[in-house]
């Protein structure tokens, strides 16, 4: 009989930059996100960062117990109507970068 593989969880960091004149509006936007993701099932940590040397630059934290979270989080109609005003809010593209945890033994 064959193992299923365990799930993976998805350690991310969402790089988000403002463009110009749209700091304060694309800020609200990412905060009016983190309750209603951090409810969301498979979701253990979504935190909102802003750069302290680079106004308008925000990260966001995010872990999700495995791709499917991650897919039904970007289905959601919060994160959808977000994505909605990514030309409005966002200076260039959303760079989601992937991170995997580094054993110490």
């Amino acid at each position: 009989m064959a193992r299923s593989e365990p799930p993976r969880t998805i350690v991310a960091l969402a790089r988000v930059r403002a463009r110009p004149a749209q700091r304060e509006a694309l800020r609200s936007a990412l905060a009016a996100l983190v309750e209603p993701s951090r409810a969301e099932p498979g979701c253990s940590d979504y935190t909102l960062f802003e750069l302290y040397d680079e106004p308008g630059t925000f990260y966001v934290r995010e872990t999700w117990d495995d791709q499917a979270a991650l897919d039904f989080h970007r289905a959601t109609p919060h994160f959808r109507a977000f994505a909605a005003r990514f030309d409005e809010l966002l200076d260039e593209p959303v760079r989601l970068t992937r991170l995997r945890a580094v054993p110490l033994t």
